[in-house]
């Protein structure tokens, strides 16, 4: 069972997004302004759409923290959608929405058609405004709380683009900070050389009426041993991890170290051999495996790699079928990005953080920061034997 549990709610175009987070320990210091900084990042990036253009996503907290400091009860956050002014007819939870505003020609790659088919609809708006990447915005909030959390034990989750349609990037997360400085670039790469050939990229997309996915990085650094387990197979946190990036909505790969490429190599290139040292214990000499091994984190950074495709809507939409007549039609041109690698990206930062921090949580227990640091504190000290 987890120790850190979260569900969230809400539409793209309704009121708001809306979460609930269960399992965080009292007294763990927490501002709004740390999640609304969070939620800035999620809505940079180089081709994202209209929409961001309206939306300045700000969370309310409106339970579970009181004095800057949880109270260790479900903390309730929401973020209210700007942009629902402009769509309480469509989206009005009492009345039937506008018949011209139905929308009957599913898009291909997205939910909308086996949506409607799964839970019986006859309009695909029905489908696409809880379908929404838009959702995460939810979950950048949840991640904001464990990144918070993971930071009272020294372990910071940092994150960079390392590729944009063709343009890929040389440089790496290298270390805690990373994450800041690709922040500053518009496609977050922490490669220079390689920054303005994906805005290029993305700029003939946008003309050419295309969409782009990429590839990012997602690592995490002061891990401690042992987290996750080998005992059960929901325990195991490459599995935990790769069903959390697998959620996000056009994330389609997900590796953890060397991955695929571990495939094509013999095992002794392929694993990470032992070393011991009086002032830091035992370590890795490499870390092909991506700090994890066994379903347990081993003491090395966790790396991370996920792979998203293209957006759906298109500037020039495929051929789809009308639901309603049957004919060949047109697929809707929702409101949509050019190319959100960057805004995923922070998306996987924070989903990886929720499952770091619940495995955190699963190993050192206790209902306040102070017990789980105590904790801490002893397996540290027992990790060199």
């Amino acid at each position: 069972m987890s120790m850190l549990r979260f569900l969230t709610g809400g539409e793209s175009h309704g009121v708001a997004l809306m979460t609930i987070i269960d399992g965080v320990p009292s007294n763990l210091p927490l501002r709004k302004t740390e999640i609304d900084r969070e939620l800035k990042r999620r809505q940079l990036g180089y081709g994202r759409g209209g929409r961001m253009a309206i939306e300045q996503d700000a969370v309310d907290i409106v339970s579970g923290v009181r004095g800057g400091r949880t109270l260790g009860s479900p903390i309730s956050l929401m973020i209210t959608n700007k942009d629902w002014p402009n769509w309480t007819e469509i989206m009005a939870a009492d009345s039937a929405p506008p018949a011209d505003s139905v929308l009957t020609q599913p898009r291909p790659g997205h939910a909308d058609l086996t949506g409607l088919i799964k839970y019986g609809f006859g309009d695909v708006r029905d489908v696409l405004e809880r379908a929404s990447a838009r959702e995460t915005a939810a979950r950048v909030a949840v991640g904001a709380v464990a990144k918070r959390l993971l930071r009272e034990f020294g372990i910071a989750v940092e994150s960079a683009v390392l590729r944009i349609g063709s343009v890929e990037a040389v440089s790496r997360v290298t270390k805690p900070g990373d994450g800041a400085n690709a922040d500053g670039s518009p496609v977050r790469t922490l490669d220079k050389t390689a920054e303005p050939a994906m805005t290029a990229e993305i700029d003939t997309a946008a003309q050419a009426g295309e969409t782009l996915g990429g590839i990012f990085e997602v690592v995490v650094f002061g891990v401690p041993v042992g987290l996750g387990s080998y005992a059960q197979w929901d325990r195991r946190l490459d599995g935990a991890i790769g069903r959390a990036l697998l959620s996000v909505p056009a994330i389609k790969g997900v590796e953890i170290g060397d991955g695929f490429d571990l495939a094509s190599r013999p095992g002794s290139e392929a694993h990470d051999e032992i070393g011991y040292a009086v002032d830091k214990g035992f370590f890795r000499t490499s870390n092909r495996s991506g700090g994890i091994e066994a379903g347990m984190t081993n003491g090395s950074p966790v790396r991370i790699t996920a792979a998203m495709k293209p957006i759906p809507t298109l500037g020039k939409p495929l051929t789809t079928v009308d639901i309603v007549t049957k004919e060949p039609a047109t697929a809707i041109n929702e409101r949509s990005d050019i190319c959100a690698v960057p805004a995923a990206s922070v998306v996987g930062e924070a989903v990886v953080a929720i499952e770091i921090a619940n495995a955190l949580l699963d190993k050192f227990g206790g209902d306040n920061i102070d017990e789980i640091k105590r904790a801490w504190q002893a397996s540290r000290e027992a990790e060199r034997l």
